[in-house]
């Protein structure tokens, strides 16, 4: 995934301006004009780094030099150093949160990805791991991102992206067929057409009719293995990819890819990841004013 770093940039320079207010009055009142420091972010537990490629060119906007010790998609483990700034103190202190909060989520979602993926591939299969458009506002981007770093796969980015067609379109048009029958007629030839399913009915109209892919909304891991059986019966399972969705979790993810289903969309990798712990620490004051 890329934007160019411009763009990137001025996204984190809102959030900055959001947590600033009208200045670091603390840094302000202890901290003399002119003190220069080095300081380190530090991961404080192991897991997936994400983000760094965002927060280094920030922090060079602002004046401070930057040193990577690690790079983005490396693996941390406790202790071990991610970043040495080096420049104005009060520069510094006044980016902390902002950058720790940034990378600490980014961070967290590559992890819980990677944790999963992992899972998956251990167990023998080779599901694709996709998040959804659960994803906090504004943050879409880079936690999609994250999630590419984690392994997993950004499933559409935006509602232009692909034309899924979801329960609500379905009750307001009247039939999956009938949704699918005008996405064919009006859409581009090169957009995709998937439709999301709440039962194994829905699920063989939608392929009868040309869906290109399936999703199968809380289906049971039973449930989801009688419609690909159904689809095969009919000789319509190679003609559909198959994702299921809802409910999927680390506790589940293996048994979910067991039924043989192409792809599991998983909401709690945007939405409920836990951070990952890192901080910044001054090391050393190189002068004082």
């Amino acid at each position: 995934m890329f934007l160019p770093r411009e763009i990137v940039k001025e996204k984190l320079k809102s959030f900055l301006k959001e947590d600033l207010g009208h200045g670091d009055v603390t840094s302000d009142l202890l901290v003399m004009d002119g003190t220069v420091v080095e300081a380190e972010i530090v991961a404080k537990e192991s897991g997936v780094l994400a983000g760094l490629e965002e927060i280094k060119p920030l922090l060079e906007e602002f004046g401070l030099k930057t040193e990577k010790l690690k790079e983005d998609g490396d693996r941390l483990k406790k202790g071990e150093a991610i970043l040495r700034v080096i420049g104005d103190a009060k520069t510094i202190l006044a980016l902390e949160r902002t950058v720790l909060n940034f990378l600490c989520r980014m961070s967290g979602i590559a992890t819980l990805t990677a944790k999963l993926v992992e899972m998956v591939r251990k167990a023998g299969f080779k599901t694709i791991i996709a998040c959804t458009r659960k994803t906090a506002p504004g943050l879409e981007y880079f936690d999609k991102k994250a999630v590419r770093i984690g392994g997993g796969d950004t499933h559409r980015l935006h509602l232009d992206d692909m034309i899924l067609v979801k329960d609500n379109h379905i009750k307001v048009v009247g039939s999956v067929s009938e949704a699918i029958k005008r996405a064919k007629e009006k859409a581009s030839f090169s957009k995709k057409i998937e439709v999301e399913v709440s039962n194994l009915a829905e699920a063989l109209e939608a392929a009868r009719v040309g869906a290109d892919i399936i999703m199968l909304d809380n289906f049971t891991p039973a449930q989801i293995k009688e419609t690909l059986l159904q689809l095969e019966k009919e000789g319509l399972r190679s003609k559909v990819l198959v994702e299921a969705s809802g409910g999927i979790n680390e506790d589940n993810v293996v048994e979910f890819a067991s039924t043989g289903v192409d792809i599991l969309s998983i909401g709690v990798l945007t939405h409920s990841a836990k951070a990952l712990d890192l901080s910044l620490g001054v090391r050393k004051v190189l002068k004082r004013a």
